[in-house]
């Protein structure tokens, strides 16, 4: 059987809506406010479908993306999100079909990678994507902890928290956010749209619940971060507060507010533990403890993945901490960026182009996504068999090259 891949027409959209949502196993009926509100904001040149006759059985939408790099630079990606393929329609080939046809777009449009977050593992390495950051989160046992409560909630730097509101976050919020990404690999960028969606306003696919905001603010008045929380309300049998604080956002750019705010999540009145949301795995916060036991990493997974497409760009777009020199062979099966190139970097800047030269390592594109960011080891790859060491300690040279100090983070899913 034949089927049709292609962007989607407006009247076909609805059709497209209650495929997305069976696919993700929720109600197929779309309410005419998520219609017109999904509709407004899709680009539906982007916005593929697979059809089988008249109904649409596997999707998939992109939309461009910005994503930091190490040093604070940032490129232009392919953001693939909204994938999924009907239970009837398995095993078909559908999404590799979807997945050419968008990466082709994307490489011909000149993105320098595609992004996506994984529901599964196992699914994307095939297209040439690699795991740019990983995720953690932790739940804090407040009474365990150790902070002195009559100090903790107070930052000890001349700073200062306030408590705020959904308005002032949406005005101060993206200056931080755009600082983070200043500061760590991996942050993807967000819309006026994601601000007011993360804050309230608008179509809402779940029940909102409006949070507390926390902000931060330098002893000169600077903001430097900022926490969104909500809380529950439990009691034990001995009428004692059990409530848990759940961090939905959390945003800081300097130590001082990395400390102050996580000590103040942690002393707030009836809060007996603390769940931190997403963040990266090298947060400072459980040795802002006194006793780091009480920090409890109840998740640990992968988050973005990258696809390069211009291997050029992406090792360009970056610094190094140290003068050196590699060739690398990339091995690319469909063709978007394979090759062989001369990487020459230094602190004061790397240029990169193709060469015949012999190669020091070798590997496929999807590791080149793994270690473009920072985040992974050339010499574990080499030892997991994934980085070919063509040259002797080419591998340790690279890890000199682009491991990072912090590890990359992708605070948003998307």
């Amino acid at each position: 059987m034949t089927f049709d891949v292609r962007a989607v027409t407006e009247s076909e959209f609805r059709e497209w809506q209650r495929a997305l949502r069976t696919g993700f196993l929720r109600t197929p009926v779309v309410s005419d406010e998520e219609f017109a509100d999904r509709l407004a904001h899709a680009d539906l040149a982007r916005t593929l479908g697979v059809f089988d006759r008249d109904r649409v059985v596997a999707t998939l939408r992109s939309f461009r993306q910005e994503v930091s790099t190490v040093g604070g630079g940032s490129l232009v990606a392919d953001a693939i999100t909204q994938v999924t393929v009907a239970p009837t329609h398995r095993r078909r080939g559908l999404l590799s079909r979807m997945m050419a046809v968008d990466l082709a777009a994307a490489k011909e449009r000149g993105d320098a990678l595609a992004t996506l977050i994984a529901a599964e593992y196992p699914i994307y390495g095939r297209f040439g994507f690699g795991v740019a950051s990983w995720t953690a989160e932790w739940s804090v046992d407040v009474r365990r902890a150790g902070l002195d409560p009559r100090r903790s909630g107070r930052p000890e730097d001349g700073g200062r928290i306030d408590l705020t509101d959904g308005d002032e976050i949406r005005k101060l919020g993206p200056g931080v956010h755009r600082r983070l990404a200043g500061v760590r690999a991996g942050v993807t960028n967000r819309e006026t749209r994601d601000w007011e969606r993360g804050t309230g306003l608008g179509y809402q696919s779940d029940p909102w619940r409006e949070p507390y905001y926390a902000l931060y603010r330098s002893a000169s008045g600077e903001v430097e971060g900022y926490a969104a929380y909500t809380a529950d309300d439990k009691w034990d049998d001995a009428k004692q507060p059990m409530n848990t604080a759940t961090v939905r956002d959390f945003v800081a750019v300097t130590p001082a507010a990395e400390r102050a705010l996580w000590h103040y999540l942690c002393s707030i009145d009836w809060i007996a533990t603390v769940r931190s949301g997403y963040r990266a795995p090298d947060d400072p916060l459980p040795l802002l403890l006194p006793d780091p036991r009480a920090a409890r990493m109840v998740t640990y997974a992968d988050m973005l993945w990258v696809r390069v497409l211009d291997v050029v760009r992406v090792l360009e777009g970056r610094t190094y901490p140290v003068e050196e020199s590699l060739v690398l062979e990339v091995r690319d099966a469909d063709g978007f960026a394979g090759g062989r190139f001369r990487l020459d970097a230094s602190a004061a800047g790397a240029a990169c182009a193709r060469t015949a030269g012999s190669a020091d390592l070798a590997f496929d594109v999807a590791e080149l996504g793994t270690l473009a960011f920072g985040d992974e080891s050339a010499v574990r790859l080499s030892r997991l068999g994934r980085v070919e060491e063509l040259t002797p300690g080419a591998a340790g040279r690279a890890d000199l090259l682009f491991r990072t100090p912090l590890r990359p983070f992708s605070p948003d899913i998307f």
